[in-house]
């Protein structure tokens, strides 16, 4: 089996990004970051993910992009949004330069592992209006990648796959059920509580939510 990496939050889109990568026939290793985020408890929810998918190993690191700030996720001080998704700005939710961190963090296990394949849950149709989640920012992270690797230099090229990138939430949410994606286990509130209830305000909630009415699904997360 090809080995790929494959990088889990632990929430919706990237459990079901995992069960995709499962099904194309990767071995697949998953890397959850810890980069100072106020919804930590989406860290235990990606190594139960992780187990129910059959990863055959899931990390999990710390980078502190905390100490920057300048978000609602990683600064307690900056308000959540919590009157529902705007197409026509950035939110405060916006973490910066953090999906270039990630990525980059997954290209170097994928070096070391070794691995050609990245997959990642960017999304570009039901999300917060996060530039680095449209493709041509995937594209052009691709050709980094094999500019600036050992191993493309030599000839092992790689790809990121973004293969719910073009997807609405509720078209994430059949498939991923198709794929056998427990979503109870996933957590995808930016203020989830230490027993991972939901918010069920925030965002990420609304855009959650929304999903499993347009699928037709039983919404099984636990909201406060």
């Amino acid at each position: 089996m090809r080995k790929a990496v494959v990088l889990l939050s632990g929430g919706l889109d990237s459990a079901t990004v995992l069960a995709i990568a499962r099904r194309e026939g990767f071995a697949c290793y998953a890397l959850s970051i810890d980069y100072g985020q106020r919804h930590r408890v989406e860290l235990k929810a990606a190594a139960c993910v992780a187990r129910a998918l059959g990863a055959v190993e899931q990390k999990t690191i710390s980078i502190d992009l905390a100490a920057f700030g300048g978000s609602a996720l990683t600064d307690h001080n900056i308000a959540l949004p919590t009157q529902g998704v705007r197409k026509d700005e950035i939110p405060v939710t916006y973490v910066p330069a953090r999906n270039t961190i990630l990525l980059a963090l997954a290209l170097a296990w994928a070096e070391v592992l070794p691995a050609q394949d990245l997959f990642f849950g960017a999304n570009a149709v039901d999300y917060s209006g996060y530039p680095d989640c449209r493709p041509e920012y995937m594209r052009a992270f691709e050709n980094l990648a094999n500019l600036a690797t050992k191993a493309a230099v030599e000839g092992r090229k790689l790809t990121l796959h973004t293969p719910i990138i073009g997807l609405g939430k509720g078209q994430i949410i059949e498939q991923g059920v198709k794929l056998g994606v427990d979503y109870g286990l996933t957590v995808s509130c930016y203020q989830a509580d230490a027993d991972a209830r939901a918010c069920g305000v925030c965002d990420s909630c609304r855009l959650r939510r929304a999903g499993f009415e347009a699928a037709g699904i039983a919404d099984p997360t636990r909201y406060v």
